[in-house]
């Protein structure tokens, strides 16, 4: 029988779960900061916008409590994010894709409401009932249109309960259905003309959007819609470092709930797939010496977190348990080349151009030219 968990009980997930909640998964820092957390909250948040931003950003609490980063960039972007959701602005987090959009709004929902399930994700066949409201229609054919025939959507129970709703992907949803937000976030207020009734917004009520403009079948915001909200741009990376850092953070943590080994063991290889990830997302290696050609993708933190996952799934189950060039090689060439044809040559002229060249990167050049040709 299913593991069914009822989102209004606010009973924590089991422990079996392969992606937990943020706000189960680190629920013990949650409450550490709301027990120290003595700074004025805005109507109905569980922290305060300092503990929310420390949250994301990390930090020790006065009483040793270590919290441990979720976002790794600008501090000021944290800020401002947390600062328009204090106020009645709507949030937009804008960036290519892999720039932790999705985990950043997850992790915000999840401080200041305590509850990151209110998600709407946006398809190109998302309908308007997703974002207003739908029927039950048994109910609907048997009684007529009626409050209990009603199925709120996650943006009518937000405006309802004064808590954060998410909106993964807004470009991805039909222009059409995009500005069904227009009057939520204007008038902060639904009308649902069928009952001659509205549903008014209870102070607390705000909206987390995620967008990116580099996927094919984008639809553009309306500029009556991007007015609507404060558009907040997450950049990549800006060293390799930092990258480094973020890709063995997750990749430890989703090794974790895989059972996995320590992604530190793998330290080597996960540096050398950041790497050649920025040389060809750059155009330019790493000295600044050689131009190389760039892929029709993204070639993202994410990607590389995948990557380095699914090595390290590699040597944990056919390997020693270490990561290792043969676990990861694989993965680039999937990464790279998605275009059969222009991408295969980008990546073989960087092999042989830059790779094959580089001191202490054989065994990782000899892995990828034998899964590559």
């Amino acid at each position: 029988m299913p593991a069914f968990v009822d989102r209004t009980s606010g009973a924590p997930e089991p422990r079996q779960v392969l992606r937990p909640h943020a706000e189960h998964a680190f629920a013990a820092e949650l409450a550490a900061l709301a027990a120290q957390d003595d700074r004025p909250r805005p109507a109905r948040w569980k922290l305060s916008p300092w503990a929310v931003a420390t949250y994301l950003l990390g930090g020790t609490l006065p009483d040793g409590t270590v919290i441990t980063p979720k976002y790794v960039g600008p501090r000021r972007i944290v800020e401002v994010a947390v600062t328009t959701l204090a106020t009645d602005r709507a949030l937009l987090l804008l960036g290519v894709p892999g720039t932790a959009k999705t985990w950043v709004s997850e992790h915000l929902a999840a401080a200041v409401s305590g509850d990151s399930t209110l998600l709407v994700q946006g398809t190109a066949g998302t309908p308007e009932e997703a974002i207003r409201y739908g029927w039950n229609y048994a109910e609907l054919l048997a009684h007529g249109p009626s409050r209990d025939a009603l199925v709120p959507s996650p943006v009518l129970r937000a405006m309802a309960e004064g808590t954060t709703v998410r909106v993964e992907e807004l470009t991805r949803i039909p222009a059409d259905v995009q500005d069904t937000l227009i009057t939520i976030l204007s008038e902060k207020t639904l009308p649902i003309p069928e009952l001659g009734q509205e549903v008014q917004a209870v102070r607390g009520f705000n909206l987390i959007a995620t967008a990116n403009d580099r996927d094919r079948g984008v639809n553009d915001l309306s500029s009556a819609l991007r007015r609507r909200f404060n558009t907040v741009v997450l950049p990549l990376p800006e060293t390799a470092e930092a990258e480094v850092d973020i890709v063995t953070r997750r990749v430890d943590q989703i090794g974790r709930s895989l059972d996995l080994p320590s992604a530190p063991e793998g330290t080597d290889e996960i540096r050398r797939v950041v790497t050649v990830f920025r040389e060809l997302r750059d155009g330019l290696t790493s000295d600044g010496r050689t131009k190389v050609k760039s892929p029709s993708g993204t070639l993202s933190t994410a990607e590389a977190i995948s990557v380095v996952t699914g090595g390290l799934a590699l040597s944990a189950h056919f390997g020693d348990g270490v990561l290792r060039p043969d676990d990861i090689a694989a993965g680039v060439l999937g990464a790279v080349v998605r275009d059969p044809a222009a991408d295969r040559v980008v990546w073989q002229e960087y092999l042989e151009t830059v790779v094959r060249e580089r001191e202490g990167w054989q065994d990782f050049y000899r892995a990828c030219r034998e899964v590559t040709v």
